[in-house]
C-alpha cells in the first residue's frame, strides 16, 4: 500500500514540473498579419497565438495596440511549453 501511495504521489507531482519553468523563446520578424477573432499573429512564417494576458509594447516602451504594429518588425516572447505569445515588442527602426 505504501508503494502504491508513493507512486501515485510521484505521478501527481510530476505534472507540475513544467508549471513554473519560465523559459521564454523569442520570435523576431515582421508582423505581417493579426487575426483579432482568433488572436493569432503571423510573424515571418510562424503563426503565434496570443495569451490572454499578453503585453503589447511599442519601440519606446509604451503600451500600444497590436493593430498599430502590423507591418513593423517585432519580437514576440513566447512560452517554451505553451507556445503562446506573452509579450509583443516593436523593434526600433
Amino acid at each position: 500500500m505504501k508503494k502504491l501511495l508513493a507512486i501515485l504521489s510521484i505521478v501527481a507531482l510530476s505534472g507540475s514540473i513544467y508549471a513554473g519553468c519560465g523559459v521564454k523563446v523569442p520570435v523576431s520578424g515582421e508582423l505581417s498579419s493579426y487575426d483579432a477573432e482568433k488572436k493569432v499573429l503571423k510573424v515571418g512564417d510562424q503563426e503565434i497565438t496570443l495569451a490572454a494576458s499578453a503585453k503589447i509594447v511599442d519601440a519606446s516602451g509604451k503600451e500600444a495596440k497590436i493593430e498599430d504594429l502590423v507591418g513593423k518588425k517585432v519580437t514576440v516572447s513566447t512560452d517554451k511549453h505553451t507556445k503562446k505569445g506573452e509579450e509583443v515588442k516593436a523593434e526600433k527602426a
